[in-house]
């Protein structure tokens, strides 16, 4: 069952940010990931820096619990899907198998981002650089200026903050608002061995710009917490 009160409004949307760093659009139907970098291990093993090498497992078993937590008939995976655009055929026979059944079970579509250009759907699903779907723009980097609706990643972001003496840090999404009421969103990076960057840094709020406000959001317990991360001084 999606739980809805992890639901917010987004551009006169209604979406879901699930606690597993997924996004879930109801009306469409449609699950959102990114930042995947499937076979990360494997490729670090190449060159020297072995890792277990079961994060593609990990992954694939928790974005297969999101589809049939939501239902989710649509999947797209806004980029960076593996950690180099050959991952897809150093894929064990296990993960692939787990993989061809989503692709099977979905309309699966990969956009592809700076870590995996020229990758090839090898196990089902289709391609594009950037996709439009009901007026949202899906993309893997967030493009600055754009003055459309946009869903992307790449960043990685998340919320840092200090409690009690206490440093904490969770994976979050980060939205934006613009003067006209129109926004853009920044998922969390849903792979297992996916690092992650301060949603305040510099980096993001440029690439959310033109903006009036900027917030972080975090499942946290039963709800969906909402920070502020910059405001327009103007």
């Amino acid at each position: 069952m999606v739980p809805l009160s992890f639901a917010f409004p987004f551009c006169r949307e209604e979406f879901v940010l699930l606690p597993g760093r997924a996004l879930f659009w109801p009306r469409e139907q449609a699950l959102l990931v990114a930042d995947l970098h499937l076979e990360k291990a494997s490729f670090y093993a190449r060159h020297g820096q072995f890792l277990p090498p079961y994060d593609s497992r990990e992954t694939l078993g928790r974005l297969a619990e999101a589809v049939r937590e939501t239902g989710a008939r649509r999947v797209f995976c806004l980029g960076d899907n593996f950690h180099d655009s050959a991952g897809s055929t150093r894929l064990e026979d296990h993960a692939a198998g787990m993989l061809a059944a989503l692709t099977r079970a979905t309309d699966w579509v990969w956009i592809t981002g700076n870590h995996d250009p020229a990758m090839e759907a090898r196990h089902g699903g289709t391609m594009a650089e950037e996709l439009e779907v009901a007026g949202m723009v899906l993309r893997h980097e967030a493009r600055r200026g754009e003055v459309r609706p946009e869903l992307s990643g790449h960043f990685h972001p998340r919320l840092q903050l200090k409690v009690h003496h206490r440093h904490i840090r969770r994976p979050c999404a980060v939205v934006s608002e613009d003067a006209q009421g129109a926004g853009r969103m920044i998922l969390p990076a849903f792979g297992a061995l996916t690092g992650g960057m301060n949603a305040a840094d510099p980096a993001i709020l440029r690439a959310l710009q033109p903006a009036r406000a900027i917030d972080a959001l975090v499942p946290a317990g039963r709800k969906l917490a909402r920070f502020s991360l910059w405001r327009d001084a103007a």
